[in-house]
C-alpha cells in the first residue's frame, strides 16, 4: 500500500488563518490548525500588518501537522486562499511598507465614486472589469493611499493582494490567479488580463503587479528553502497560484466547469455573499462580476454586515445569538460598518417599527432578518447574471447552498429558509475555503482539474437537506419598503 500523501489548504481570512491537512486521494480532512489575526482601526479604517498573516500561516500549518500526527514528508503541495481586495504595498526588498487596507475598510468611498465618474459611469466599469468600484475594491484603496499617504505610495515597488503576498512568501514567485485579480478593478474579465488604461489612470504599472496564472490550481513554483524552514515542510513541494476566499469556497463545493454550474450559494460569515459559478460572463452593475479560479465566472454580491453585526446586536441586548424570535413589526438594518450591497459606505444601523410589546428577542430576530434580507435581495440579480429566469419554477426550485459560520447556527438557517422560500443544502464538508485551497494544492501537485478533485472528494460528504418553507413575504416586503425609503435620508447615500 503506497504511503498516504496530503496537501495543505490555507484559508487566510479577516480574523484568522486555518490550515487544512487533507488526504490527497480521499479529501478527508485530517486536521485543521488555527491562528488568530489582529485587525486594527476605528471608524471606517480596517487594517492588518501582513507579517501577522505570515506568522499565523506558519503557526496554523505547524498546529495542523501536529494534530494530524503525520510526518512533514507526507505533504506534497500547498495553496493559499485569502480574503479578497486587501491592499498590500511592498518595498523593493518585498517588505510591507505599512499595514494592509482590508476589504472592509470603507475610507476609500470618495475615491470609488470619483473613479466611477472618471470612466463614464457604472456601465463602463462593468463592461471593462465586470465590477463597479466601491470602497471594498483594491483600486479605490490604492487611490486613497496615493491621496492620503503619498510617501508610502511613492515608495511602493510592488502591490499585492493578501493571498498573493503569502504565495510569494511560499514560492518566491510573484503570482496571482484570475479569480482574486478580478476583484482589484484593474483586471479586465473581458480580456483576461490587466487593463493598461486603468493602470495608467491609477498610477500603476504591470511591473508592480504579480503575473496572472491560468488558474488557481496552476503550479507557479516550489516551496523555497527559507519558507520550508519556517513552516517545517519539505522544500520543493508544489505551490499553487491560489485564489480569493470566495473563489476557493466555490472550488470546495465542486462549483465550476468540471462540476456544478449556475447553482446559487449563500455564505454567512463576517460578510454575507451570494454567488454561483457560471460560463456566462456577468454584466450587471449590481454585482461583482468576478472570474472563477478555474476559468469560469463567479458573479457575486457581498454585504459587509452579517454574523458579526448580528452578534453585536445580541451582545447589546444581553442575549445569546439563538435567543431570537421573528421580528414582528420591527425592522433592523444592521449596517454597523457601512454597507457595500447596497452601496451605502457611510451608513449606520437603522431600527424602526418599535411597539410597546416589542421584545428583545424580536429585536434580535429583526437583526437576523435585516442581514439575511440584504444578501438574499441580490439573489435574483445573480440568477439573471447567469442567464437564468428567477421566475422559472425549475430555477426557483434549485436549492440554495448555505455555507460559512452562520450555516451552523439554527437561527441563521431558519431565517434564510423563511425569507428565501427555497430548499436549503448545508454541505457536510467543513472549512470549504480551506478545502478548496487544498483542491488547488492537489491540482498543482499533479491531481488534475481542481473542481473535479473537489467534486470527487465531496461524493462522501454527508449534506443536510432542508425542504422549502412557505416564504414570509410579509416580512420581506416590510424590510424592502424600509430600505428603499430610508436609503438616502437615514442611511446615507
Amino acid at each position: 500500500m503506497p504511503p498516504r500523501t496530503v496537501v495543505i489548504g490555507v484559508d487566510s481570512s479577516t480574523q484568522s488563518t486555518k490550515a487544512a491537512v487533507t488526504d490527497t486521494e480521499t479529501g478527508e480532512l485530517l486536521a485543521v490548525g488555527r491562528a488568530p489575526h489582529v485587525v486594527t482601526g476605528e471608524g471606517g479604517a480596517r487594517e492588518t500588518d501582513p507579517e501577522v498573516w505570515w506568522l499565523a500561516l506558519c503557526d496554523a500549518v505547524a498546529a495542523g501537522l501536529k494534530e494530524s500526527g503525520l510526518s512533514p514528508s507526507s505533504v506534497v503541495g500547498i495553496a493559499v486562499a485569502g480574503q479578497q481586495h486587501g491592499l498590500v504595498t511592498l518595498d523593493r526588498a518585498g517588505r510591507p511598507l505599512r499595514p494592509a487596507l482590508l476589504w472592509n475598510d470603507t475610507r476609500s468611498a470618495p475615491q470609488a465614486a470619483a473613479l466611477v465618474a472618471e470612466l463614464g459611469g457604472p456601465e463602463a466599469w462593468t463592461a471593462r472589469t465586470g465590477t463597479v468600484p466601491v470602497a471594498s475594491m483594491t483600486a479605490t484603496k490604492w487611490r486613497w493611499l496615493r491621496e492620503n499617504d503619498p510617501a508610502n505610495a511613492e515608495a511602493t515597488a510592488s502591490v499585492r493582494l493578501p493571498h498573493d503576498f503569502l504565495t510569494e512568501r511560499l514560492a518566491g514567485v510573484a503570482a496571482t490567479d484570475p479569480g482574486d485579480a478580478s476583484g482589484t478593478c484593474w483586471y479586465s474579465t473581458a480580456t483576461g488580463a490587466y487593463d493598461p488604461d486603468l493602470l495608467e489612470r491609477l498610477g500603476l504599472s504591470v511591473s508592480m503587479l504579480p503575473e496572472v496564472a491560468a488558474t488557481g490550481g496552476t503550479r507557479i513554483g516550489s516551496l523555497t528553502d527559507s519558507a520550508a524552514e519556517a513552516l517545517g515542510l519539505p522544500a520543493g513541494i508544489a505551490v499553487a497560484a491560489g485564489t480569493g476566499d470566495n473563489m476557493s469556497a466555490a472550488v470546495g463545493l465542486g462549483l465550476g466547469g468540471a462540476g456544478l454550474l449556475d447553482h446559487p450559494v449563500l455564505s454567512l460569515g463576517t460578510s454575507g455573499t451570494v454567488f454561483a459559478a457560471s460560463r456566462t460572463r456577468p454584466a450587471s452593475t449590481a454585482l461583482s462580476g468576478f472570474a472563477g479560479a478555474d476559468g469560469t465566472y463567479l458573479p457575486l454580491a457581498c454585504t459587509l454586515n452579517c454574523t458579526l453585526a448580528v452578534d453585536k446586536v445580541a451582545s447589546l441586548l444581553g442575549l445569546h445569538r439563538d435567543d431570537a424570535t421573528p421580528g414582528g413589526e420591527a425592522v433592523l438594518l444592521p449596517y454597523l460598518d457601512g454597507e457595500r450591497t447596497p452601496d451605502l459606505p457611510t451608513s449606520s444601523g437603522l431600527l424602526t417599527g418599535l411597539r410597546h410589546d416589542t421584545t428583545p428577542q424580536q429585536l434580535l430576530g429583526a437583526a437576523y432578518e435585516g442581514a439575511a434580507f440584504t444578501v438574499l435581495r441580490a439573489l435574483d440579480e445573480l440568477l439573471l447574471a447567469c442567464g437564468l429566469d428567477p421566475a422559472d419554477p425549475e430555477v426557483a426550485g434549485r436549492p440554495l447552498r448555505l455555507i460559512g459560520g452562520g450555516a451552523q447556527g439554527r437561527t441563521w438557517v431558519e431565517t434564510v429558509r423563511r425569507l428565501s422560500g427555497r430548499p436549503l443544502i448545508v454541505p457536510g464538508s467543513g472549512e470549504l475555503v480551506a478545502l478548496g485551497a487544498a483542491a488547488l494544492a492537489a491540482s498543482a501537485a499533479g491531481g488534475g482539474d481542481p473542481v473535479a478533485v473537489a467534486a470527487r472528494w465531496n461524493e462522501k460528504s454527508e449534506d443536510a437537506e432542508l425542504p422549502a418553507a412557505e416564504r414570509d413575504t410579509e416580512t420581506w416586503e416590510r424590510i424592502g419598503s424600509v430600505l428603499d425609503r430610508a436609503s438616502e435620508p437615514l442611511l446615507g447615500g
